[in-house]
């Protein structure tokens, strides 16, 4: 089938993004002799995980940040997590915190999340950053949808006024999504697994964002013409939560995978860690 959607390409966006974000990190350097940094925590050794964590940790060097690479045994309790982030919390040489999800089943994640100081969250995932993010004041929102938002804004995407369907209520890209599309005064719905005549509610959107977790799951006939599709999807096969190939005849714009939204996660995890270190240094 062929495509009609313009492609919102992440990777060149991120690319930008890092760009800038390497200016700003030379700068702190040269006005404070400090290298903002980033700490990654791992607990256990799942593949996925110790591949994410690589491969933030390589784009932290890329652009002349410091990574510090924390991690733990699989059988690491939550007192012992929680002493491990306080630590670094109050460690001056350490400007970011990032806790790799999901942790192993003994693990309270939500209080090792809490123990993170809301300064250092450039991850986005306490309850002080929600709070701050929700309510529209400054501080570091979850990075995918953050990055979803950063992602519309390269290519001029209207967002307010419009609609916007968000397919997915999970506490770090649903529920945050929805906040920061109501931040931009769209009107915002938020539907999920038990939402009745689903198809029918996507159709009205303007603006879909896909975070279902489930592969190709939007349908063609879901989408009405001209809607920006943001797919934030990752399923086993680089496949999304669109069905890609049934749904760009309809999109104006849409994002693909992998390429569009996985990238600008990351960047904007980065672009928070700088803004964190810059905070933290008082450097304008």
């Amino acid at each position: 089938m062929t495509t009609t959607a313009t492609l919102m390409d992440g990777t060149r966006v991120s690319r930008e993004l890092m760009a800038a974000a390497k200016a700003r990190v030379e700068h702190i350097i040269a006005k404070t002799g400090v290298t903002p940094t980033l700490a990654t925590v791992l607990v256990g050794a799942d593949p996925a995980s110790v591949t994410y964590t690589q491969m933030k940790r390589r784009r932290c060097e890329s652009i002349g940040m410091k990574s510090v690479k924390v991690e733990l045994g699989e059988d690491t309790t939550t007192v012992q997590l929680v002493e491990t982030i306080t630590r670094l919390g109050e460690d001056p040489a350490v400007h970011g915190i990032l806790l790799q999800h999901p942790s192993p089943p003994q693990v309270d994640e939500r209080a090792a999340f809490e123990a993170i100081p809301v300064g250092k969250d450039v991850d986005g995932v306490t309850f002080g950053s929600f709070a701050h993010m929700w309510f529209g004041h400054p501080g570091f929102a979850s990075c995918t949808p953050e990055g979803i938002m950063r992602l519309m804004d390269a290519y001029n995407v209207e967002v307010e006024g419009k609609h916007a369907v968000v397919i997915g209520r999970s506490a770090i890209l649903g529920k945050p999504m929805a906040g920061l599309l109501l931040n931009r005064n769209a009107t915002v719905t938020i539907c999920h697994s038990r939402t009745r005549d689903l198809g029918d509610v996507v159709k009205q959107a303007d603006i879909v964002v896909a975070a279902v977790g489930r592969p190709n799951f939007v349908q063609g006939g879901w989408v009405k013409p001209g809607a920006v599709v943001m797919d934030a999807g990752y399923n086993e096969g680089n496949i999304g939560d669109v069905d890609f190939e049934a749904v760009a005849p309809h999109a104006g714009l849409i994002t693909p995978v992998p390429g569009g939204v996985g990238p600008m996660t990351i960047a904007t995890l980065i672009e928070q860690t700088v803004t964190a270190a810059e905070r933290q240094l008082g450097v304008a």
